[in-house]
């Protein structure tokens, strides 16, 4: 017995994912010097400002590691702004987009809705709202499966 990825439907989702990630990625490295992680972070941030590091993790999935390079990275280039903590903690801050981070962050927001309206071209609204749901409904199995 093999795979059959033609109806396998974790193979689809990594397969999606992957070239959706992998070309999101390179677009933002060319045009705003960031990477997909980067730009998760910052989304995080302008979606829920003065956050930890260890609720950016919770809302994008991402192991702490990720989370601290890209907080970092984004702080070196002087697009957020901290509150509290211990200054040499980086998961004790609370974390912001500054003014220059939010400029950013709508530039690539363009961009990034411009790259949904592609992948989404053809589907109707009412299968859009389907999928969703069953998107939804998957997300919510994963807590089961451990």
């Amino acid at each position: 017995i093999v795979l059959n990825t033609e109806y396998y439907v974790p193979y689809f989702l990594a397969l999606v994912n992957t070239k959706l990630s992998r070309g999101s990625s390179q677009i933002y490295l060319d045009r705003f010097g960031i990477g997909i992680v980067d730009w998760r972070v910052m989304a995080s941030l302008a979606i829920e400002p003065e956050i930890a590091a260890s609720r950016v993790c919770q809302l994008i999935d991402l192991d702490k590691g990720a989370v601290s390079r890209a907080l970092t990275r984004l702080d070196e280039m002087r697009l957020l702004d901290h509150k509290a903590g211990a200054e040499r903690d980086i998961r004790r801050k609370l974390w912001s987009l500054n003014e220059a981070g939010y400029a950013l962050h709508a530039a690539v927001l363009q961009v990034a809705l411009e790259r949904e309206k592609q992948l989404v071209r053809g589907i109707s609204e009412d299968e859009l709202a389907v999928f969703r749901q069953v998107m939804r409904a998957m997300h919510a199995n994963l807590q089961d499966m451990g």
